[in-house]
C-alpha cells in the first residue's frame, strides 16, 4: 500500500473548468497514481464514472485505454468533451447518473471519484458545484451505489478504482464489495489538508465522531477491487 501525499502527474496540468465543474484535486491525483500502476495500454477499455472536468479520462486516454465517461451534471459532460477535443483525444462521454449510461457493456477498468463528503440534515439546497462532493448524512450515497452496480460492469479479470474520504467509512466500503463479490483493499492513502467543504462542517463532523477534536487532515483512500 502506498502512504503519501497526493502528487499531480504529468499530463494532468491542462485541464479547463467551467463554473460549477469539480476541478481536479488531491483525490484525481491520488486515482490517477493508482491507474498508472495498472496494466493500461492499447485495448484497454477503462470507464470513467462521475467524471467531472474529464481529467482522470484524459489521464487513461494518455495511457492508451478506451475511454468510456459519465457524468450526470450537463456541465461537467460539456466540460469533458472540451477537454478531451483540446487534448486531441477520443473520449465517449455520456450523460447520466452513475453506471446507467453503460448499462450492459463491461470494462477492464471502472474508475470513479464520487461525491462523499458527509452532509448534515437539512443542508440547503446544493449548487452545482455541492453535487461535486454531497453525498448524503454518512457521505456513502454514491459509493454505496458504485460498490452494488460496478461488479456488474467489470470483466472477468476487471478492476475496480474507487477513491473516497475516510469520512465516509473505509470499511464500509470493504465490506460492501466484499458483498458484492468482489476481493477490496486499499492501495493508496494520503492525508491532505482540510478544504473548504470540509472546515466549514468541522463542528458537526466532529459532533458525529467522524473526527478527532486534535484531526488537523483529511484522509483519502483509493479501493481496489476485483473479482475473487
Amino acid at each position: 500500500m502506498t502512504t503519501a501525499a497526493a502528487v499531480r502527474l504529468p499530463g494532468m496540468d491542462h485541464v479547463l473548468t467551467l463554473p460549477g465543474v469539480y476541478t481536479p484535486q488531491y483525490d484525481t491525483y491520488l486515482l490517477a497514481e493508482s491507474l498508472r500502476r495498472e496494466a493500461v495500454g492499447a485495448g484497454t477499455d477503462v470507464l470513467d464514472v462521475g467524471t467531472g472536468s474529464g481529467a482522470l479520462a484524459l489521464y487513461a486516454a494518455r495511457l492508451g485505454a478506451r475511454v468510456t465517461a459519465t457524468d450526470i451534471a450537463r456541465r461537467a459532460v460539456l466540460t469533458a468533451r472540451l477537454n478531451a477535443l483540446l487534448a486531441g483525444r477520443h473520449i465517449a462521454v455520456h450523460r447520466g447518473d452513475l453506471l446507467e449510461p453503460v448499462h450492459g457493456r463491461s470494462y477492464d477498468i471502472v474508475l470513479s471519484n464520487p461525491p462523499y463528503v458527509p452532509t448534515p440534515p437539512g443542508s440547503p439546497p446544493r449548487n452545482r458545484a455541492a453535487r461535486s462532493w454531497d453525498a448524503g448524512p454518512d457521505g456513502r450515497a454514491f459509493v454505496d451505489r458504485i460498490c452494488d452496480t460496478a461488479p456488474s460492469l467489470l470483466r472477468p479479470d476487471g478492476v475496480l478504482l474507487l477513491v473516497h474520504s475516510a469520512l465516509c467509512g473505509t470499511e464500509a466500503t470493504l465490506k460492501r464489495l466484499a458483498d458484492a463479490g468482489l476481493w477490496a483493499t486499499v492501495t493508496d492513502r494520503a492525508f491532505v489538508p482540510f478544504g473548504p467543504v470540509v472546515r466549514s462542517r468541522l463542528s458537526w463532523l466532529r459532533s458525529r465522531g467522524l473526527l478527532d477534536p486534535n484531526d488537523e487532515q483529511e484522509e483519502l483512500v483509493v479501493v481496489r477491487a476485483e473479482h475473487i
